[in-house]
């Protein structure tokens, strides 16, 4: 038998399948398709301290091969999620990653403080394009990225992931700042900034102009960054950016992913992440892999 557990800073998941943030909901729908227990972890959508709408419509549009997203972090708020949605989710025997995105480094740390131990690892959002305020600023100057980490860290009462943008010259000055300042592991990517004009109108699609792509597209970028930090730095990685299959997931982890984040994929099929893991599964089966950590950061470079 397959053993799938892989360890992310002491926390041990069942297996390396991750829903990424913000692609899931807080698993209310999705729970209809298949049971999240057979998940790795689940990582919920952002979480701000106050409600937020998000950005006006529309925020929503196709690319080829990928889809370009500006919701800009609408959930109902801290206090909302620990009434509501983190009960829900307490019903699963799977791990819960909450993704926090504060405009401040303040906010960050009350986020931080108020979850406590009611889940299993934070994930420090410093790399969401679709905001005017925190978000990719944070994440996109090295020593702003030790600073934010560094106070967040000192909050947590779990394991500190933080989570990096794609948007910038060299991912490994970001990460080798985080890994110095505390973090006890990375997600990558993020979604890369596009845009897409309506030829007809002259007008931009999305109403916030910009939008991060997400989907197959950025997939070898991301796989590329993640193989990038994984040789820089100690820290556990989750990889994330495409995975639509469980070869997909395998090459996250060859690259030097602990654990890998379906995402976009959840929107085009509700099963994507449980389709994934079995995927994955198989793909270990077939080559007479007993241990799903072998593959990490295996890839036989030139």
């Amino acid at each position: 038998m397959t053993d799938l557990s892989v360890n992310i800073a002491g926390v041990k998941l069942k297996n390396p399948i991750i829903t990424a943030s913000g692609t899931f909901g807080n698993g209310r729908e999705i729970s209809e398709y298949y049971d999240l227990s057979q998940l790795g972890a689940v990582c919920v959508k952002a979480i701000t301290l106050k409600p937020r709408q998000g950005n006006p419509p529309p925020r929503i549009a196709e690319t080829p091969s990928g889809i370009l997203n500006s919701v800009g972090l609408q959930n109902g708020g801290i206090d909302y999620f620990l009434k509501y949605e983190l009960p829900n989710l307490k019903r699963y025997d799977t791990k819960v990653i909450a993704n926090i995105s504060g405009s401040t480094v303040e906010e960050n740390c009350e986020l931080a403080r108020r979850l406590g131990r009611d889940v299993d690892l934070i994930e420090l959002n410093i790399s969401c394009p679709n905001v005017k305020q925190g978000g990719v600023s944070f994440g996109t100057d090295p020593k702003i990225a030790a600073e934010i980490t560094a106070r967040v860290k000192e909050s947590c009462a779990v394991p500190l992931i933080v989570k990096l943008s794609p948007n910038v010259t060299d991912i490994t000055e970001i990460a080798k700042a985080a890994e110095n300042a505390g973090a006890d592991a990375l997600s990558l990517i993020n979604t890369l900034l596009g845009m897409k004009i309506d030829v007809n109108t002259r007008r931009p699609v999305l109403a916030n102009n910009t939008g991060g792509l997400s989907g197959p597209a950025v997939k070898p970028v991301a796989v590329r960054m993640v193989w990038q930090v994984f040789l820089c730095t100690r820290l556990p990685i989750i990889g994330m950016g495409g995975i639509m299959t469980g070869e997909d997931a395998a090459e996250f982890m060859i690259a030097g992913a602990s654990a890998v984040a379906v995402g976009t994929a959840n929107l085009v099929t509700p099963t994507a992440a449980l389709n994934v893991k079995n995927e994955l599964v198989g793909y270990l089966e077939k080559r007479g892999i007993k241990n799903v950590s072998e593959l990490i950061g295996s890839v036989l470079a030139y």
